[in-house]
């Protein structure tokens, strides 16, 4: 199941709380500024989802817009209050509650499920529509009427290719992160680690496009820094350490992903979290707690 970074914030707090007590103040302000960097990307990331949701009730509100079936219409509407209401409970939810933040994270890989579905159903009539244009341009007493709608159906599936983009999104699910020893065995304790393996699930999504993807592992230390950092790579405008990265060939299909990262610092006990990186985007996340 995936953690959010908003469950990290509340160990980093009380983390930070105790070092300061200790009187190095240069350290605590150090501490400090990791956990600012750490609100920010929550706040990031919160605002993203916000984001998301609002695009998704305008896309429903579009397709209203471009089908006549009554039904069909009255399933788009209930769904775009849906969003809409999610989109204002996130709004009046602080960053820091994490629990609300990832029942509305949940919430909205269900609504953007059913858009996908949805998208289909309309590009489904849209199809039809098409036929039954054809249909009509054999007939020349209505050529030009029939010119028109197809004039019009070419942007409306314009329209609807732009959607299916925004629904491409990749999911990383059944993430497992496992500190190694030298042998490749299992450490228990974090003075036994040489590697990390790092493992996840790529979700099928039909509307995805195929081909080759670079995928970047981030792995955070319980002191909030970068285990293994071995470059970085681009997102939300600013650049990230990676602990790890592979090129992978996405065929749309389910596909499973295996990857090592070599561990040469000290690690200390605590809870190591991994984060998932795709075309620009945060896909999954996962832990593991370490002891001494």
């Amino acid at each position: 199941m995936r953690k959010t970074l908003f469950g990290l914030m509340a160990i980093i707090a009380i983390a930070a709380c105790n070092y300061g007590c200790s009187g190095n103040s240069q350290k605590l302000a150090e501490k400090e500024k990791e956990l600012e960097e750490l609100r920010q990307l929550a706040e990031l990331d919160k605002r993203e989802m916000e984001n998301q949701y609002a695009e998704y009730a305008a896309q429903y509100g579009e397709m209203k817009r471009s089908i006549k079936d009554d039904s069909l219409v009255a399933r788009l509407d209930a769904e775009q209050k849906r969003a809409e209401r999610l989109l204002q409970e996130l709004k009046q939810v602080k960053s820091s509650s994490s629990a609300e933040i990832l029942r509305l994270k949940k919430e909205l890989a269900t609504v953007r499920a059913v858009l996908k579905d949805y998208i289909r159903q309309v590009d489904s009539l849209m199809q039809e529509n098409q036929v039954l244009t054809s249909q009509r341009d054999e007939a020349r007493q209505q050529y030009a009427e029939a010119s028109s709608q197809i004039s019009s159906l070419s942007s409306e599936r314009e329209q609807l290719n732009e959607k299916v983009a925004i629904a491409a999104q990749l999911d990383a699910t059944a993430i497992g992160l496992t500190p190694l020893k030298k042998n490749g065995k299992e450490a228990r304790k974090s003075k036994d680690v040489k590697s990390f393996g790092v493992s996840f699930t790529i979700s099928k999504n039909v509307t995805a496009a195929t081909g080759n993807r670079t995928v970047y592992v981030r792995l955070m230390k319980p002191n909030q820094t970068v285990a293994g950092a071995q470059g970085n790579f681009k997102y939300e405008n600013r650049d990230l350490e990676f602990s790890a990265s592979k090129n992978i060939e996405y065929t749309g299909q389910e596909q499973r992903v295996s990857m090592f990262i070599p561990i040469s610092e000290f690690l200390t006990s605590g809870t190591y979290t991994i984060f998932i990186f795709c075309d620009g985007r945060m896909i999954g996340q996962g832990s593991h707690t370490l002891a001494k």
